[in-house]
């Protein structure tokens, strides 16, 4: 089974430089409408079957143009929301970089609980519960291996990223997340590997075929490529 992580276009909360959480009416910026429209561009010729995705309103309108185009309904999983941030929802990252918290954060995110909100060690765990349940539920109904994608924010992204790389949590701030970016996972009988992260541009015709889940003979697996660092500094997250 294959997954494609996608975190949604740039926000209104992202050039605001705000911690948007689960604040309501949280839009995609006209970049982030434009990004959407060329993930969908760029997946539409892949063979994906279903597509999940977070309930707010950003991820919503992220899949919109790729669910039209693949004649899909997107499916909304409460599991892929964004972090419950709390008493942080909504206040400036200049403020927030401020607070102890906010070192607990970065170097033992494991120990991270945002006051009135919820843990980033809870935060994993439902978000890999849910890529794993789906993934069951399409391999039961199709009974063969599925093409598929996750819309969600970059701390649930880079917490499922950080389980499929066998990395402890407290080092997932290390995995760069870009607004629009995708990132690839497959999940075997022998563990999952990561094909692509953070990956905002390059061909993704392979996908398309048949790939073996493990590395070949030769050792050699697809590799991860960042082909475009132009949104780095767009975050909705730590």
């Amino acid at each position: 089974m294959t997954v494609i992580l996608l975190r949604h276009g740039v926000s209104t909360s992202n050039t605001a430089r705000t911690l948007a959480g689960r604040a309501p009416g949280v839009e995609l910026t006209e970049r982030g409408t434009e990004q959407a429209a060329a993930v969908a561009d760029r997946l539409a010729m892949l063979p994906i079957e279903h597509i999940a995705s977070s309930p707010l309103l950003r991820c919503q309108r992220t899949v919109a143009p790729l669910a039209e185009k693949l004649g899909l309904e997107p499916e909304h999983d409460e599991r892929l929301i964004e972090v419950d941030y709390g008493d942080w929802t909504g206040r400036p990252i200049a403020e927030l970089i401020t607070e102890p918290l906010w070192r607990v954060v970065q170097g033992h995110a494991s120990g991270a609980v945002f006051p009135g909100g919820e843990g980033l060690a809870q935060v994993q765990q439902r978000a890999v519960a849910a890529i794993r349940d789906i993934e069951r539920t399409l391999a039961e109904k199709a009974g063969r291996d599925v093409l598929w994608v996750a819309c969600a924010h970059g701390d649930v992204i880079k917490s499922i990223l950080a389980d499929a790389l066998g990395l402890h949590l407290d080092s997932f701030q290390r995995i760069a997340v870009e607004p629009a970016s995708i990132s690839v996972v497959r999940y075997s009988p022998h563990g999952p590997s990561v094909w692509k992260f953070n990956d905002t541009g390059a061909d993704l015709s392979a996908l398309a075929a048949a790939a073996p889940a493990t590395p070949t003979p030769g050792g050699e697996v697809p590799t991860a490529t960042n082909a475009d660092n132009g949104n780095a500094g767009h975050r909705d997250s730590p």
